[in-house]
């Protein structure tokens, strides 16, 4: 006879755990690092590289503003779903979360198009800004009408397409220590650096959703 107490640890709980905790490491890895950057440069902690420095230039106090703003937001959006069954904190960091995103989303659009990138990159950053901004409205939309399912999977698209901003850094970070050609491969990832987030998690929301637990069982 098995009880709830012995069926909560069998092998396949500790493996499904085990792959959450893994998950959710690798996120805090990239998100927490990069959000705490770019709040650093949003207050003026931390020197802008010359080609944001130029942007900040051209938009004073819209493009800090921008950085501080989408910081937040990457700081947040692990921690919202982390606590996603805690409504007490759920709901007020949600809050939060959501008021970061429209900021971080609104301010992009004129910075993608203040940008010295090349025009595919500014482009891509221009549509990920729109895309964030439609799915963050929907996503608060859903939970206002308590649909909680939809809720939870339009808020996790929201969270793969900022998850861009992390893939943008890494693989930058890679073309400049190999020497690749920087033009081609910057205006590559800033597509597919949120486009292939979001088409995985909009492929498959059930197994997204059972992966970190959902919300809307409850």
């Amino acid at each position: 006879m098995t009880t709830a107490a012995t069926t909560a640890i069998t092998p396949g709980g500790f493996v499904s755990r085990g792959r959450r905790f893994i998950v959710l490491c690798a996120v805090l890895l990239l998100a927490v690092p990069t959000g705490l950057v770019a709040v650093g440069e949003g207050v003026g902690a931390l020197a802008l590289p010359f080609n944001l420095f130029v942007v900040d230039v051209r938009l004073p106090g819209v493009f800090k503003l921008h950085m501080l703003a989408s910081g937040a937001a990457l700081l947040l959006i692990p921690l919202v779903i982390a606590v996603r069954r805690d409504r007490y904190w759920h709901r007020p960091l949600g809050r939060l979360a959501a008021a970061a995103v429209v900021v971080g989303a609104l301010t992009s659009l004129p910075v993608a198009i203040a940008s010295d990138s090349v025009v595919a990159a500014r482009l891509g950053f221009l549509a990920q800004g729109l895309v964030w901004l439609c799915l963050i409205v929907v996503g608060v939309m859903s939970a206002r009408r308590r649909q909680l399912a939809r809720h939870a999977q339009t808020m996790l698209a929201m969270a793969a397409v900022a998850s861009g901003a992390l893939w943008v850094r890494v693989v930058t970070a890679i073309a400049t220590s190999y020497a690749l050609p920087f033009d081609p491969v910057y205006g590559c990832v800033a597509w597919a650096g949120w486009l292939v987030p979001l088409a995985l998690v909009s492929a498959f929301p059930g197994a997204v959703v059972r992966a970190i637990g959902s919300r809307a069982r409850r």
